[in-house]
């Protein structure tokens, strides 16, 4: 594993997970939150994000956690030799992300994007989520399913197939 893509819905334990990676096989790690976003939640303009995506692609080693455009996902499912899909049941997402977004409002979320308090998006995180499970999933799977032969595919359901996947790559 040496160029990984990590998806999954808020709320997974991705950042963690990738953390763990990116220390144990001496990786890059790279958010795309911190690619799209700047301070005070404004967007990154979507061909400004995509040539910034093109040029970590284009490296020999990474790790990249999280969505981004779609055609941005494609690729980076393309030039993956890994693909890690975090789909855990949506209520462990939503319990798991109720949990940090309540932690961010005492103290400041140490891996999001730089200046973006982690409060206004708040109340729209939960909608968010339910799209990405009801209406995204389906087309993420079918995209990581027809990599299968290309990159290794790991798709990890429950907070066990969590725990196994960091005891084994990390």
């Amino acid at each position: 594993m040496t160029r990984v893509a990590v998806i999954g819905n808020a709320g997974g334990g991705k950042s963690t997970l990738c953390r763990a990676l990116s220390g144990a096989r001496g990786l890059p790690y790279i958010a795309v939150d911190h690619l799209q976003w700047r301070p005070g939640w404004r967007q990154v303009p979507d061909d400004e994000f995509t040539a910034t995506h093109e040029t970590l692609l284009a490296k020999s080693r990474w790790i990249i956690d999280g969505f981004g455009p779609w055609p941005t996902i494609e690729a980076r499912f393309d030039r993956a030799d890994a693909i890690v899909f975090v789909d855990l049941p949506l209520w462990r997402h939503y319990w798991w992300a109720t949990k940090r977004q309540i932690a961010s409002i005492f103290r400041e979320r140490s891996d999001g994007p730089e200046g973006c308090p982690m409060l206004p998006v708040t109340f729209r995180l939960p909608r968010m989520m339910w799209r990405l499970h009801h209406d995204l999933r389906p087309k993420l799977l079918a995209a990581i399913e027809a990599r299968r032969s290309s990159a290794r595919i790991f798709h990890l359901r429950s907070p066990r197939d969590l725990a196994e996947f960091r005891a084994r790559y990390c």
